[in-house]
């Protein structure tokens, strides 16, 4: 009777241990305390790509005491943004993101709830709708002809002049950015250089490691012990202050009607469409200061490429991404410039059909090779390589694997574009791969192709990126149509470095010079 009853009681426990040993997602071997940081490296979409190569494209890192899902495929990027996009539509807390963006009342961060979903469906509907997007052309067109006439000016002064294209690039976003947003430039004069001064500040700290986002016990004594918790409460301050100095601007001059000429288009900024939005919706609007502070804030970061996830600017040091000049906007046309002026062939082909077109917001829709480029760059060089991290709201399982809630989940969009199970020669720069068929041209990056998600999909897809590609297509129109480029010093094209500088927004290492 004894062994029978022995029996039962080893089959329960053996049924109760398989029961609460979950089927995690392959994994590195960990160190004590850091868990998987050591090898995230300089480049984390390249380090963790290799990783991925040898552990799969459902991959569990523990980077200190925060597990974290690496996502390195097309299928299982489709899993998370799309067949279970109501499960990973959150995102994780940030401790500095709640001081900094006001308790992540922001678009971005928010956490996903019945506020994101009002905000979004504002934004969506006033800040970033293709109407919206289009009401900004005749600024795009300006400051597009600024900038040509700054490169031609440069030209004409000298035969061997050397241009920074890399810097003219981030002038250009920059103003179409400030103008679009907060409805005037912010060049050199004392705001001008204060607000610089702020996101100088913002993008350092930004690219500070967090610890007690990872070890909570040993981050919370660091960060006391060197001043970090009363940096970040300083530059909040600041910030707040500077926000609310223009916000208090653009209600008196609202009031006294004395918008000019010059600031015609900010009664239509996002700034100022906020502020009425909020006048006429007092009672039930979502829309307070700070919403309106954060939301502003945080389209400025993610047009300047500083989403963070604070763990990878801990391998290397995070550039001054607003006073180095560097945005997702202008990362992605520097890169598309750089890689037209390494392959001459794609250059002529493209410049062949700009003489086809006048240059103008119908005819940038037919330019087919225009748009291939564009797709191309994207698929090389997403300005984002690792998506805004996502977060399970409850337990999973995807692709057969246990996810647990509260998981974080990061999508290596950069690794999807060089799967080559998906991309034939995918190191290569070839724009004719998205012009070989209807299927293939049919291939987009507005998230319904998951094997090209430059702007992630799903729910917390980026709602920007109607008016990033329409800031991209005009200037890198008119820069191939006017200018024949080349590399300085006699330098051949073949020999122009494409190295990346390690940040979330993943720059080119050196600018871009040409004559």
């Amino acid at each position: 009777l004894l062994i029978p009853l022995l029996a039962v009681a080893a089959a329960v426990i053996l049924i109760l241990f398989r029961r609460q040993s979950p089927n995690l997602p392959p994994s590195p071997a960990r160190l004590p305390i850091i868990g998987n940081l050591h090898q995230i490296g300089f480049l984390p979409h390249r380090s963790l790509k290799s990783l991925s190569d040898r552990y799969g494209p459902l991959m569990l890192l523990r980077l200190g005491a925060s597990p974290v899902l690496i996502v390195s495929s097309s299928a299982a990027a489709r899993e998370i943004m799309k067949v279970q996009d109501v499960v990973f539509a959150d995102r994780p807390y940030v401790g500095m993101g709640e001081k900094l963006f006001y308790g992540s009342r922001d678009l971005a961060f928010a956490p996903y709830g019945e506020y994101w979903r009002q905000m979004r469906s504002i934004c969506a509907i006033h800040l970033f709708s293709i109407k919206k997007v289009e009401s900004f052309s005749r600024i795009r067109e300006e400051e597009v002809s600024n900038t040509i006439n700054k490169i031609r000016a440069i030209g004409t002064s000298s035969s061997s002049a050397v241009v920074n294209l890399s810097e003219m690039i981030v002038k250009y976003t920059n103003d179409v950015i400030c103008r679009a947003t907060l409805g005037r430039k912010y060049g050199d004069d004392s705001d001008g250089e204060r607000f610089k001064d702020l996101l100088a500040e913002l993008a350092r700290i930004l690219g500070t490691v967090d610890f007690e986002d990872y070890i909570p016990w040993l981050g919370r004594w660091i960060n006391r012990f060197n001043g970090f918790d009363s940096r970040i409460d300083g530059l909040a301050r600041e910030l707040d202050e500077f926000l609310e100095s223009i916000l208090r601007q653009r209600r008196e001059k609202t009031k006294k009607k004395e918008i000019n000429e010059e600031e015609e288009e900010s009664s239509s900024s996002f700034i100022d469409i906020l502020l009425e939005f909020q006048m006429e919706n007092r009672i039930k609007s979502p829309v307070e200061d700070e919403a309106i502070k954060a939301v502003i804030l945080v389209s400025r970061l993610i047009y300047t490429g500083n989403y963070f996830e604070g763990v990878f600017f801990f391998f290397g040091s995070k550039q001054d991404m607003f006073a180095a000049g560097t945005d997702t906007i202008s990362t992605a046309i520097e890169w598309t410039m750089a890689e037209l002026l390494k392959n001459p062939t794609s250059m002529k082909i493209l410049r062949e059909e700009m003489t086809s077109f006048e240059i103008s917001k119908a005819n940038l829709d037919e330019m087919r090779y225009l748009k291939a480029v564009i797709k191309e760059t994207f698929r090389l060089h997403p300005p984002i390589p690792l998506l805004m991290p996502h977060k399970s709201t409850r337990r999973t399982t995807v692709f057969g694997y246990d996810v647990a809630p509260q998981m974080r989940v990061i999508i290596n969009a950069w690794a999807i574009g060089q799967d080559p199970s998906l991309w034939e020669d995918p190191e290569q720069f070839k724009p004719e791969r998205f012009l070989k068929d209807d299927t293939a041209e049919g291939i987009d990056y507005r998230g319904l192709n998951f094997e090209l998600i430059p702007f992630g999909a799903g729910r917390r897809g980026c709602p920007g990126m109607a008016f990033a590609t329409s800031t991209m297509l005009p200037i890198i129109a008119k820069l191939v149509q006017n200018f024949h480029l080349s590399l300085p010093d006699g330098e051949k094209e073949i020999d122009l470095e494409m190295n990346e500088a390690p940040g979330i927004s993943v720059t080119k290492k050196y600018p871009l010079l040409v004559v």
